[in-house]
């Protein structure tokens, strides 16, 4: 499995919903190649309907290709649809393709079982299929229900938690922090790999 994350970044609500807007468009790309997709990890973004990032888990053949397609720079060119008359009409967000970490070992971790739910306080299922797992040194935890077997969400979350935790280790270096503000200048002022139109996400060339 490769990991893909998208991400606004530190941009305002505009890059954010470009991100919302890129899902459903990579989304239909996967099926297109046959690439198995899986939504690991949503961080909403400041306005309803939007996302700050989003980690994706691919599978199959053309996962590379999929994932590559996504790496970069990505552009959203379109009028502010929250500030009327905003002169900015360029939003940029970015994708990042991850090799996927070595899972954490179960003694690391404490579980508990959950009832999964959705929007609204509906119920995704009608047993204890969630799963919410702690790292038991730092307290990191995670929350995943994206899966009906309580089985298939314990190994998401010992997946995410092994990506946090490295991400940890990188903050934790000054020149893993200066490179990440490096990229994000790069983000706001580099040459876009994709680029996307209007409020109907058209992506040109």
């Amino acid at each position: 499995m490769l990991l893909l994350q998208l991400s606004a970044g530190q941009g305002p609500a505009e890059c954010a919903l470009a991100v919302a807007k890129a899902l459903p468009v990579i989304q239909r790309e996967a099926a297109r190649l046959e690439v198995q997709l899986q939504v690991l990890e949503e961080e909403a973004g400041p306005m309803c309907g939007t996302l700050r990032s989003v980690l994706l888990g691919l599978q199959g053949e053309q996962a590379k290709v999929l994932a590559d397609a996504w790496s970069g720079t990505l552009q959203w060119v379109c009028p502010s649809p929250y500030r009327a008359g905003h002169g900015r009409k360029n939003w940029f967000f970015s994708g990042t393709r991850h090799e996927r970490p070595e899972p954490l070992p179960d003694s690391q971790v404490r579980f508990e079982t959950l009832r999964a739910s959705g929007a609204g306080g509906q119920h995704v299922n009608t047993t204890d299929s969630a799963v919410r797992a702690t790292h038991l040194a730092t307290g990191i935890s995670v929350k995943v229900q994206n899966e009906r077997s309580q089985h298939a969400n314990k190994r998401i979350a010992l997946l995410l938690l092994a990506k946090h935790l490295a991400d940890l280790g990188e903050q934790a270096s000054s020149t893993a922090r200066a490179q990440r503000r490096l990229q994000h200048h790069q983000l706001e002022r580099g040459n876009a790999t994709r680029s996307f139109h209007g409020p109907d996400f058209t992506e040109r060339s």
